[in-house]
């Protein structure tokens, strides 16, 4: 007998994780509907995906008399908490749940979760290489890649599941991961949650409900992080690039270091295939969240020197005639775009734009004036972009602003103007969602457009 069985679960949103719990939910006796927004012409793919399946499918609206027949609400990513039907249903006292809760709930291995306002996906991903290496079956999902709850049947108690969580997902968490790491919190999604505390108080549900056997990991150097130490219930671990710390991970004399009792010489700071010093903190948190479930030091090190990153990352697309195409998609806050220019010394050309989430843009706006040579703007945040530059003085600097309605013009201005030793550099600071389904379609439109040049 599982939870689920018996159960009247409905589930909002026709997205890979509400497949993957439906799928889930039905296999363990559940009575499944699903309900999403969009119409049947629209969901043609999903559709035949799921046409073995027993369930009931409400589309093109979610009617609030589904409530009348539901004991369980799954919710999407995409679907606030505070959503008129999701606060429906609390009032009628439906339990509130996503996938990646219910996954966690169920799984029988140890589980690594990280989140962050930057970093987790590098983190998560290299995490999994360094457990990978060291001979262990590995499980990476979560806010990326396949929902874990699909795999659950496969899984056994000595395997490492790595996975990667956003605010999204934790704002409904009542279970923590067993080992849990915030990375850092600055300003993102606040056209989610409109304020800093909220969204600080649903990343924070990764350690809440942690008990004293749990091991949580905060950076030493990020005050958002730091602050989260008062909901440490079990072991705490840091990791810095400022100072040495007692119990965890941390930069010295050109080298990566590992405190756990011992001290231990991880990699030189060289045998990182990943640039930025951002990521050398990505690094840091990877092998002390490693060590904290039992990867030898030696796997951590192979891992280092051969993780050339992941995928809308800081990702080398091309060199043509000298000038080098990155692909840093993921970048949807302007702290992220911040970090990417921090990473090269060489002249840029950065594309910019997208939509917004309600952030502060004057710091980027003074980086930008001072790091690009050129900006070559599009998407709705456009006119936002071009007015904080404006008030820098860009265009008096010698700096261009370039005004285009599509990525493929981006591309094309981008191609036609650089010369060798430049860097293009696709790092948005907005979302996607203005043109794309996500940032990663935005990214591999990029790249097609790179390798057609």
């Amino acid at each position: 007998m599982d939870a689920l069985t018996g159960k009247r679960l409905l589930i909002l949103g026709l997205a890979r994780q509400g497949k993957a719990l439906a799928r889930f939910a039905v296999g363990v006796g559940a009575t499944v509907t699903i309900s999403d927004l969009r119409p049947a012409e629209k969901l043609p793919t999903d559709l035949v995906e799921l046409s073995d399946l027993p369930i009931e499918l409400v589309l093109g609206e979610h009617p609030m008399t589904l409530l009348e027949r539901t004991d369980i609400l799954a919710i999407s990513g995409g679907v606030p908490a505070d959503a008129p039907f999701v606060q429906a249903a609390r009032a009628r006292g439906i339990t509130i749940t996503n996938d990646e809760q219910e996954f966690i709930r169920r799984t029988p291995t140890d589980v690594i979760g990280i989140t962050g306002s930057a970093g987790k996906t590098t983190t998560t991903a290299l995490t999994g290489v360094m457990a990978q290496i060291a001979g262990r079956r590995t499980w990476v999902g979560g806010n990326i890649g396949r929902p874990l709850i699909a795999d659950l049947h496969k899984m056994a108690a000595d395997d490492v599941v790595v996975q990667e969580l956003s605010s999204f997902q934790l704002e409904i968490w009542e279970q923590s991961p067993p080992i849990a790491a915030v990375l850092n919190i600055t300003p993102n999604h606040l056209d989610r949650h409109k304020t800093m505390t909220a969204y600080t108080q649903a990343k924070a549900n990764i350690l809440r409900f942690q008990d004293e056997n749990g091991t949580a990991v905060l950076c030493l150097d990020d005050p958002g992080s730091l602050a989260l130490r008062p909901l440490v219930h079990g072991r705490l671990r840091l990791f810095s690039l400022e100072k040495p710390v007692t119990d965890g991970a941390f930069l010295h004399n050109d080298k990566i270091w590992l405190r756990n009792g011992h001290e231990t010489a991880v990699c030189r700071v060289e045998d990182v295939q990943l640039r930025g010093r951002h990521n050398l903190l990505n690094v840091c948190a990877a092998v002390t969240l490693a060590d904290a479930a039992g990867i030898p030091a030696e796997a951590m090190y192979e891992a280092i020197r051969t993780f050339t990153g992941v995928e809308h990352r800081l990702e080398l697309v091309r060199e043509i005639n000298g000038v080098r195409y990155i692909n840093d998609s993921i970048a949807t806050a302007p702290e992220r775009a911040l970090a990417a220019l921090a990473a090269f010394d060489e002249p840029l050309i950065l594309l910019a734009g997208g939509r917004d989430k309600d952030m502060q843009w004057d710091e980027w706006a003074r980086v930008v004036a001072r790091r690009a040579k050129h900006v070559i703007l599009f998407g709705e945040l456009a006119d936002l972009l071009e007015k904080k530059l404006d008030l820098t003085g860009f265009e008096n600097l010698s700096g261009l602003v370039t005004r285009v309605e599509t990525m493929a013009e981006a591309v094309a201005v981008a191609g036609e103007t650089a010369v060798s030793g430049d860097i293009v550099l696709l790092s948005p600071g907005g979302t996607s969602y203005d043109a794309f389904k996500d940032f990663a379609e935005r990214g591999e439109k990029f790249r097609e457009l790179v390798n057609e040049l």
